[in-house]
């Protein structure tokens, strides 16, 4: 609400397609795994989806509303242009979608588009070299990962083309340079397993590079082309749906009520 203050929220689970419910209850539990994580950044970034069906409509957080407060009802829809399209007591962050829907509006495979800014994805973010070859977790995301270059903060829209244009047609994870880290997904399970990889990725490369970047070991480059052809050209997020019922339960017994 815009005086700062968390309203009571009614369920919309009989106001609602299935299929808008579910993806709101996704939805709403990966904003609480971030949390959940430590990922989050006050009521700063965000997580989209879009609403199966033609009409291109989107979900997105309320704007002032921490992460392990949001719910499967306060989520609020959208449309491509960041036009609020239902009766709700919030607001949302128009700026906040400028990255997502220039993604949703590009991949049709992009129904779900995750965006951190936590601080092992932004000190890797800030290295001139990236995401290292260091670990098993960095192997498997390296093939999927792209690079956009840091433009200012996301208002220009403009930028999106070129954020577009930098992702590609097929892969899943970015790092947006001196920003942050990014993941899509066809599932909220495989936008969720992508992101923790490459978080986890990052988070080992931080803690490696405390003994001086001299004294890491790479990877050998044989390893490297065999985990990428393990893991299907860095697709990590297609073994999601087994960690994702985990994940769940998980919420279930330390943040639950995400999906009221």
């Amino acid at each position: 609400m815009a005086d700062g203050s968390v309203a009571a929220t009614a369920s919309l689970k009989s106001k609602v397609s299935a299929e808008e419910w579910k993806a709101r209850v996704d939805l709403a539990a990966l904003y609480r795994l971030v949390a959940l994580h430590g990922w989050d950044d006050m009521i700063f970034t965000h997580i989209s989806a879009r609403i199966p069906g033609p009409e291109h409509h989107f979900l997105i957080n309320p704007y002032g509303m921490f992460f392990d407060e949001i719910t499967a009802s306060s989520l609020v829809k959208i449309d491509l242009e960041g036009a609020i399209l239902q009766e709700t007591p919030y607001f949302i962050n128009p700026a906040g979608f400028t990255i997502h829907s220039a993604i949703h509006a590009a991949r049709e495979d992009a129904m779900f588009v995750m965006h951190l800014h936590s601080d092992q994805g932004v000190a890797v973010a800030s290295q001139k070299e990236g995401l290292l070859p260091l670990s098993q977790h960095a192997l498997a995301v390296l093939p999927g990962l792209a690079y956009h270059d840091y433009e200012g903060i996301a208002l220009n829209l403009d930028e999106r083309e070129r954020l577009v244009a930098d992702l590609g047609p097929t892969k899943r994870l970015m790092m947006l340079r001196n920003h942050g880290t990014l993941a899509v997904g066809s599932t909220a399970a495989e936008c969720w397993t992508a992101m923790f990889f490459l978080e986890r990725a990052c988070k080992q490369q931080v803690m490696a590079l405390s003994a001086g970047r001299e004294n890491v070991l790479l990877a050998p480059e044989a390893s490297r082309a065999e985990v990428e052809r393990q893991t299907g050209g860095g697709n990590v997020g297609m073994s999601g749906n087994l960690a994702w019922a985990g994940c769940l339960r998980k919420l279930e017994r330390n943040l639950p009520g995400y999906d009221a």
